[in-house]
């Protein structure tokens, strides 16, 4: 009796392991079905190591992308194929947040009851870019490394995103490992690094000011050129005399900025980068975005002094900036990026949509006019409206220091106040220079053609 008694008990919990086991296989089977049917080496999808299925077209239908003839092809301008690389992806995947490779499912027109049978043929993917401006970006940047971004800030279609260096998808080079001409080459600049910000970050040290010092916008700060904090020099270009706040962002005065920083203390900017999302993934219709990281010290006030002038060991992502940008231009609050429009079946059925979704608040309301009016007067005094015209710009730029033996990163930051064309846009040329210079004439040509 006994015997029975243990033979029962084991087969009843092999029954338990069973039912548990088939539980957590079909949980995984929803989960992750779709993943498993678009593995590359599925060979019903691929062929040589590249998706034959499916197509993925721009805003507009501006073919990206598709499969003909058992080759993988795209669109007939290699300008825009350059330009479009990183969101559209290479033929070998090696691009991780190419749509190629990320939404191979939806490509596949996979589901669950069919997995990626030819009764349903392949899907047209649309993505929120527009081909044109993304052409316009990689012109303006011109052969330098480096990335620009252009998103709606209401609805969180991003129009444009390039990253350099770029290739030709349709002529990949041989790239060694060494070869300086492709460094970076497979990283979307945009979504998966980070970098020294320079002053651009001297927006959310504003924020903070506004928010945490009394009367600081009616306060004089007086500049001579340099600040001694614990025996280090914080320095300025030049000695800009006595400034508002306001002058003091118009100018990017560094000792201005270094003094608010030791007032305002680590705690208080650890707060505000946190508050603005700058320490956190975004998820672009799922793929994250790379985190910013920031050292704040009230024991070393000259490191707390650069790192709230955007130097020190301060890093960003530039999509969660471009995105910091959009909150400040929508009172506060903006919406979440996304690079997918819709998804079709082959004859225009639709089968996706995809919903805004706001970051929640980052800034108070009054402080994100504050902060517009501000970066109004930045380009009305400093960078010259000329040179953006027909555009209501509100800016800052950045030239961020990495090294005494490389010229500065040339930052560009900002958004339009056009009820028509709500956008926010961030440009970054790698050791470019001066950022208002350069940086700042990328953005107005991309701008110019966002807003045709």
């Amino acid at each position: 009796m006994k015997k029975l008694e243990k033979r029962a008990i084991f087969c009843l919990l092999l029954a338990l392991l069973l039912v548990v086991g088939s539980g957590v296989f079909v949980f995984r089977f929803i989960r992750d079905g779709s993943s498993w049917a678009s593995f590359p080496s599925n060979l019903h999808l691929y062929q040589d190591g590249f998706l034959k299925t499916g197509r993925i077209l721009d805003r507009d239908g501006a073919l990206l992308s598709a499969s003909s003839n058992g080759q993988r092809i795209y669109n007939d301008s290699q300008t825009v194929r350059m330009a479009t690389l990183h969101a559209v992806g290479d033929p070998a995947g090696n691009i991780g947040t190419g749509a190629q490779t990320v939404f191979s499912a939806k490509l596949s027109g996979y589901n669950i009851l069919t997995g990626v049978s030819s009764l349903g043929g392949g899907r047209d993917l649309y993505l929120t870019i527009d081909a044109d401006v993304c052409a316009a970006a990689y012109t303006a940047l011109n052969g330098r490394s480096g990335t620009v971004g252009v998103y709606n800030y209401e609805t969180g279609e991003i129009i444009c995103i390039v990253s350099s260096p770029t290739f030709d998808p349709e002529n990949p080079p041989d790239i060694d490992e060494d070869d300086e001409e492709y460094e970076g080459v497979y990283l979307n600049r945009l979504l998966s690094a980070t970098f020294v910000p320079g002053s651009i970050f001297k927006l959310v040290t504003t924020a903070a000011a506004i928010d945490t010092i009394p009367d600081v916008l009616e306060r004089t700060f007086h500049c001579d050129g340099s600040l001694a904090l614990s025996g280090t020099a914080i320095t300025c270009p030049r000695a800009h005399g006595d400034l508002t706040l306001s002058e003091a962002l118009a100018v990017s005065c560094n000792c201005t900025y270094g003094a608010l920083a030791e007032e305002l203390g680590a705690a208080t900017l650890n707060e505000y980068v946190d508050k603005t999302g700058l320490t956190s993934s975004l998820s672009v219709n799922g793929i994250p975005t790379a985190k910013g990281t920031f050292s704040f010290d009230d024991e070393e006030k000259a490191e707390l002094a650069w790192s709230g002038i955007g130097q020190g060991q301060d890093m960003i992502n530039p999509c969660s900036m471009m995105v910091y940008m959009g909150a400040i231009a929508n009172g506060g609050s903006a919406a979440v990026p996304q690079i997918l429009s819709r998804t079709t079946t082959q004859s225009g059925v639709p089968l996706d949509f995809y919903r805004t979704q706001s970051t929640g608040q980052m800034l108070s309301e009054e402080t994100a006019s504050l902060l517009s009016n501000m970066m109004r007067g930045n380009v009305v005094t400093n960078y010259g409206a000329g040179n953006f015209p027909d555009l209501d710009i509100c800016a800052k730029s950045g030239t961020a220091e990495v090294g005494s033996d490389q010229s500065p990163h040339a930052w560009f930051a900002g958004f339009l106040r056009d009820s028509d064309n709500p956008l926010a846009f961030i440009v970054l040329v790698e050791n470019g220079g001066s950022g208002s210079l350069v940086a700042g004439r990328v953005a107005n040509q991309v701008l110019q053609a966002a807003v045709k």
